[in-house]
């Protein structure tokens, strides 16, 4: 008989100390304060890549000989068959010497018996390198000009955010070099295979600027935003106070002074804030429950010059 009341009394010790557990955690608690607010809300992906001519032809002279004039120079805009170079064969270049050593008249003689060869450019585009100088001998083995059609960007996007990107979709490039300017720009291609580095798989976007700047140039580091959706003037919330409770969207928030929770309905988000179609209204405050660890003697992990409330206190610790 006396070992069951110790156990009775036992029980109620624990029983009473879970209360007063409770009571005191419920005490100590802060309300983190998160205003429904209006705005704007941008939905992006971003994509990290470098600036390549989308095709890269390389020059090379039709024989071996010598450069006998250049016509331009890198970053020149040429036109399908335009002549960028001049050069003069080797059995030509020995002749032309040779016919120098005897007076500007022999020299005209065997200019128009013996022609000179043009360089040709094969396409349209934008020459992006010139190796060669006049006086220069070459082989018709090595490259002496490169040029490219048009300039684009190949951005790694990851796996997880490929099938947002859709071909035509709007982007929006920033060079490293130049941050301060934005350069509209389309999804031009999407690769069908994807590159695993460290683990990470990524596929290659060609994002292509619908108008290419001057001083934008191949080889350039480039920050790719990809807009997926765009809505103005809509009902936000932090998207931390937002909770999922069986499946559904709640808040908590104060109702005549009593902390509840509500179910609301979200739209958009871009992790760090959510549209709000249903449940709050433009004002209202969410909460977001804390321990008050100041209160039970710890230290305060929050601001020390900031003044912690409740709920109806008539004040917010903190606003996002």
């Amino acid at each position: 008989m006396k070992k069951k009341s110790v156990i009775i009394g036992a029980a109620i010790i624990f029983v009473l100390a879970g209360v007063f557990w409770m009571t005191r955690q419920k005490n100590n608690t802060l309300w983190a304060e998160y205003p429904v607010t209006r705005g704007d809300l941008d939905i992006r992906i971003l994509a990290t890549g470098t600036v390549q001519p989308e095709n890269r032809l390389e020059i090379k002279a039709p024989i071996a000989g010598r450069i006998d004039e250049v016509l331009i120079k890198e970053g020149t805009v040429v036109r399908k068959g335009q002549i960028i170079a001049w050069m003069s064969s080797t059995e030509r270049a020995a002749m032309m010497d040779s016919a120098r050593a005897r007076g500007p008249e022999e020299v005209t003689r065997w200019e128009e018996l013996y022609r000179r060869t043009p360089i040709i450019s094969p396409l349209a585009g934008t020459i992006i390198l010139r190796n060669v100088e006049p006086g220069q001998t070459i082989t018709n083995s090595e490259a002496i000009f490169a040029m490219s059609d048009r300039l684009t960007v190949k951005a790694q996007v990851d796996e997880t955010d490929i099938a947002k990107i859709q071909l035509k979709q709007k982007a929006e490039i920033t060079l490293d070099a130049y941050p301060e300017t934005q350069i509209p720009a389309l999804v031009d291609q999407i690769a069908f295979e994807a590159k695993t580095v460290n683990n990470v798989t990524t596929y290659l976007v060609d994002v292509l600027p619908t108008s290419t700047p001057e001083f934008m140039r191949a080889g350039m580091t480039a920050n790719v935003n990809f807009h997926l959706a765009s809505k103005k003037d809509v009902l936000l919330l932090p998207s931390e106070a937002l909770r999922l409770i069986d499946g559904k969207s709640t808040v908590a928030i104060t109702v005549n002074g009593t902390v509840e929770d509500r179910e609301v309905t979200v739209g958009l988000s871009d992790g760090k804030k959510s549209e709000v179609l249903a449940g709050l209204k433009e004002g209202d405050v969410a909460l977001r429950a804390e321990l008050n660890s100041a209160a039970s003697g710890s230290k305060n992990p929050f601001s020390p010059f900031g003044n912690s409330r409740r709920p109806g206190s008539g004040g917010s610790r903190r606003k996002n």
